[in-house]
Parts: structure tokens; sequence; C-alpha cells
């Protein structure tokens, strides 16, 4: 038994390292072929673990169950951005769920307020509760949930999208400022002919917080560059394809001389499919998110880029971040970034 626990120990550093075992190892015997930099990562963290004997074996012979619960929206047949952060989020729960983790799954309807109201009372109701990991996709209805949360003294994690008043224990998401900056510089690329460019929100938050700050940045590149751009705002609450393409087809009717189009979230395909059927073939279309919409009319060139900040990756990450504050008592970064990526039709074959 003793040797097992030891063994789960180096597993742990390692995976918080994001080494091999064998790098440990090497580490751990003080034996040569470690750089300067990674021995002194996972020294840190072997300091952090009180490894020797190690908080895991500890904790794994203390018997204690955490139970986590995760809010999050459900794919639908409007968007499957959902089935990515979801991907990570089991990906981590079956590696920590030898330690002793339980998680449960609340799903709600990004088109129904109320749908994600019941989930997250839901959450409430459970007896045995130690953390949430959620997207606050509904603002309001969000600071109302962690506020009950905070009464009850369950830490909570963001993913995707962030609602800074309500101190949560960890943002992970994008740089949404520095992500709207680049928007307007990928929609610059394909503007030759007129200087108005539309920048459409698809969402039933309309221009929620998170939305402003893609739009600030996204002005920014044009204030900073001294661009004379004439920026078109489209708020589409009504998510349904017919008043998409009403809303499209209204702001083409004023603006017949629209060049470029930026969509502030993973519903650019919609976009596309109204280019498509009016032959819009020059317009250049820039938005967000890998889904599988999106690829398939990237790969047609309706879409010109996709901006990127790795889902899968948040979701794990979330949940490990939760994990690690609460089981390892380790210190979780406030907010986390995710890289931000461009996706192109060139590129899309070989992008994970």
């Amino acid at each position: 038994m003793k040797n097992n626990n030891k063994l789960t120990g180096v597993k742990e550093i390692a995976r918080l390292a994001d080494v091999s075992i064998a790098t440990v190892d090497r580490v751990l015997h003080n034996r040569p072929g470690v750089s300067a930099k990674t021995k002194s990562k996972i020294e840190a963290i072997i300091k952090q673990l009180n490894y020797s004997p190690n908080i895991l074996a500890s904790r794994l012979a203390s018997g204690k169950i955490f139970h986590l619960a995760v809010l999050i929206p459900k794919s639908s047949d409007r968007t499957d951005f959902w089935d990515a952060p979801l991907k990570g989020i089991e990906r981590a729960a079956e590696e920590i769920s030898r330690y002793g983790v339980r998680v449960a799954y609340y799903f709600f309807d990004l088109n129904n307020e109320d749908s994600f109201v019941s989930s997250a009372d839901s959450i409430l109701k459970e007896k045995k509760l130690d953390g949430v990991l959620m997207a606050p996709s509904f603002v309001s209805k969000s600071i109302r949930f962690v506020q009950r949360c905070k009464e009850k003294k369950i830490p909570f994690v963001f993913i995707d999208s962030n609602v800074e008043e309500a101190e949560s224990l960890s943002y992970i998401g994008p740089p949404l400022f520095e992500s709207g900056f680049l928007g307007a510089r990928l929609c610059v690329l394909g503007m030759h002919r007129s200087d108005k460019v539309l920048f459409v929100t698809i969402s039933r938050e309309g221009s929620s917080y998170n939305y402003s700050r893609i739009e600030a940045g996204f002005k920014f590149f044009f204030f900073e560059n001294d661009l004379h751009h004439e920026m078109i705002k489209l708020d589409i609450e009504d998510t349904e394809r017919n008043s998409v393409f009403s809303n499209l087809e209204k702001a083409f009717s004023k603006y017949p001389d629209i060049e470029a189009i930026f969509v502030t979230n993973s519903r650019v395909f919609s976009v596309a499919q109204f280019l498509e059927l009016k032959n819009y073939s020059k317009i250049h279309l820039v938005g967000y998110d890998f889904s599988q919409e999106n690829q398939k009319y990237l790969k047609k060139g309706m879409i010109n880029f996709l901006i990127c900040h790795k889902p899968e990756e948040q979701g794990y990450k979330g949940l490990m971040s939760l994990y690690h504050h609460l089981a390892l008592k380790l210190k979780v970064d406030q907010t986390y970034y995710m890289p931000i990526d461009i996706v192109t039709r060139e590129n899309q074959d070989f992008y994970r």
C-alpha cells in the first residue's frame, strides 16, 4: 500500500507539472536529464503538495468524498459549441474520480432563461455540494445563483464568460477585449471597397458585459490605428434562423455596401448560411469557435477566419481548478486566459 500511495503522488505531480512520471522520478532522485526550469517547476509542486508523505496518500486514506456540480448549456441544433467544454470536463472528472471526487451534471437551454434557473435551483437543493463549475450565460440569474453559493460557502469557477462583480474563485476563458481587438484586425484584412463593417451579436442576452468587452476591443483597434471605418451594430436576440435572416436582410437593405461582418459568438454559421443563400460571396466574415457548423462554412470559404479559445481545455482546467482548491489546497489562478487561436480554411484540418 505504501508503494501504491507513492506512485499515486508521483502521477499527480507529473500531471500538475505536465511532464512524464520518469521526469518526476529523476527530480526526486536527483538524477540528470531535466532542465533547470522544469526541475524548479516540479520542486515547487512537490513543496506545495507536501510530498513525503504526500498529501494525496493522506487524502486517499481519509476516504473523504468531494461533490462537484457542473452547470453549462446543452448543445442544440443551433450550436454544438458546448460539446467541447463538456468533453474536457468529462476527461477531468474521469481522472480525479479515483481521488474521491464525484461530479453531477446540470444543463440548461441557452434560449430559455427559466431552464437555467431550474437547473441552478436543483443544484442548491443538493445536500452535499462542495463546488460548482459553471458558464454564467444569463448574467443576472447567474449573479443571484452565486450569491446563494457564497452564503453556503461553496466556491465556484466560471468558464467561457466572466462576471467580474461575482468574484469567482477562478475565471477560465478568453481575454475578451484582446479577442475583439483581433477580430477588428481580421475584418480589416478583407476591407478594400468600402468602410462599413457589420458587428453582429446573436444571443438572447443581447449586449451583455462579455459582448461589450469584445465590442470595446473591436472599436479600440480602429481608434489606435486611426481608421475611420463605420461600425454598424446589430443585436439579434431571437436566435431562430428566420429571425437572423430577417435582421440581416434589413441591415443589407439599409447598408448595401457592407464589406465585412464580425460575429461575436459561435453562431457565425447562421450569418454564413444567409450569405450563401443570397450569394454574397465577397463579404468578409469573421467569428468565433471551431464548432462543426462553423467548420463546414469555413471549408466552403463562406467564413474567412474563426477565433478560437480552446473550449475543451477550458472545461478541463475549470474542473481541475476546483479539485486543486478543495482537495489539494493549492492556490489557483483567479484569472486564467486561454490562448487566442486563428483558424482558417487552410489550417483547419490540422487544428485540434
